[in-house]
């Protein structure tokens, strides 16, 4: 019996990018092309199954076992750390978690610093390595609205292209990391599905290396 390898596509236009790739790299599904509403297209002769999820989601499917690989960007991996293999970095969807702060902003150490961001673990990482004390006030929704209207000092974001942040009259005053999608995988899949994990692998990473 062939071997079918479930994998998990962030939604948007990151994961069109991704399928893109795949397909390139020689894992095509041509139903997924197609106008439709279904939620999993399955190319039997050569051995894909592809399911759109949400992107904060595909780590979950995958570290659950509900996909075998699936691709995620950098941020989630390091704000929920879920229990996979980090495969790849694929070298789309590049941008760069970092510190924003209303232009003009300068830190005063003798008070503890309030800090805005839908990313708090990477957040609380980042200001405990250079030892300072914060207040984390989580988010979900725009940001930069936080230090505007005096709730934060400053706010932990994704920064792309720094236009909301100058249209905000913020600017980033420290870089942390920067993020782009991966390739990961399920751990106990690696193993029963090594080979066919591996052809994947080696075939996007050829993939990449044309795009550098």
């Amino acid at each position: 019996m062939k071997t079918v390898l479930n994998i998990a596509l962030p939604k948007g236009r990151l994961g069109e990018k991704v399928y893109a790739m795949f397909a390139a790299a020689g894992f095509p599904c041509p139903s997924i092309e197609e106008n439709n509403r279904k939620l999993i297209f399955e190319n039997e002769a050569v051995g894909v199954r592809y399911f759109w999820v949400k992107p904060s989601d595909v780590a979950i499917y995958v570290e659950h076992g509900a996909a075998d690989i699936g691709v995620a960007g950098k941020d989630i991996l390091l704000e929920y750390e879920p229990e996979v293999y980090e495969l790849l970095d694929l070298g789309i969807g590049k941008c760069r978690m970092a510190v924003a702060a209303p232009k003009g902003f300068t830190d005063s150490l003798d008070r503890t610093l309030r800090v805005a961001t839908k990313f708090s673990r990477i957040a609380q990482n980042y200001y405990q390595s250079i030892g300072r004390d914060i207040d984390i006030i989580h988010l979900n929704g725009s940001i930069e609205l936080a230090p505007i209207l005096g709730l934060s000092d400053v706010i932990v974001d994704i920064v792309e292209t720094g236009t909301t942040l100058r249209e905000n009259n913020l600017e980033v005053v420290e870089n942390i990391v920067p993020i782009s999608a991966r390739l990961i995988a399920n751990k106990s899949g690696f193993q029963f599905k090594n080979a066919m994990i591996e052809k994947v692998l080696q075939s996007l990473a050829g993939r990449t290396e044309i795009c550098k």
